[in-house]
């Protein structure tokens, strides 16, 4: 499985609509950046935020999710708890090609700042506005910027098509728009 380059980026983008909005190359001035790099994309996050508290004492458990534990926020800059965590989404909407699989990295200056982007892999014919997820690991609280860099997207084309993709099997989280919660 190769990982692919900016220009395999470009042209599935631009061609084949699997990255919108597109920004074509790394925009990096006084931004955490964004946008085409060698061998990925860095793609910004949405200013929709849901930040994590524990102020009715919910209990998060992935079969019976509640958003009782959740604040919702449309914000420039989101704050988040310390040794918490808040979801969002991606400015952009992908296509994922059926003989592709991506793989998500946090930006290492959220890293160095103890925060951690958490993405599962985006599967085969999947497409949607990703969800993020934003770890606070610090004891103190963390700011994330909207409409800049959050992680890194890195496309590995397969050899041959899979015999079953995302769509196929009418996986739970296609087409999502907007911060999605669990669903089982």
């Amino acid at each position: 499985m190769p990982v692919m380059p900016d220009t395999w980026i470009r042209k599935m983008a631009t061609e084949h609509a699997m990255i919108e909005p597109f920004t074509e190359n790394l925009k990096r001035e006084n931004v955490i950046s964004y946008g085409v790099s060698s061998y990925g994309y860095d793609a910004r996050v949405a200013d929709e935020f849901k930040i994590f508290t524990n102020l009715d004492s919910a209990i998060v458990d992935p079969k019976f999710f509640s958003d009782k534990g959740f604040v919702d926020r449309k914000t420039d800059a989101c704050v988040i708890p310390p040794n918490s965590f808040a979801l969002a989404r991606t400015v952009e909407y992908f296509r994922i090609p059926r003989d592709v699989l991506v793989i998500c990295l946090g930006k290492s200056t959220y890293a160095r700042c103890g925060i951690i982007v958490n993405v599962t892999p985006l599967e085969p014919e999947w497409e949607g506005h990703v969800t993020l997820e934003f770890s606070n690991t610090t004891p103190m609280p963390a700011r994330i910027y909207a409409n800049e860099g959050a992680c890194q997207f890195i496309f590995l084309k397969a050899d041959s098509p899979c015999a079953v993709s995302y769509r196929d099997r009418k996986g739970k989280y296609q087409g999502q728009k907007g911060v999605t919660l669990p669903r089982l």
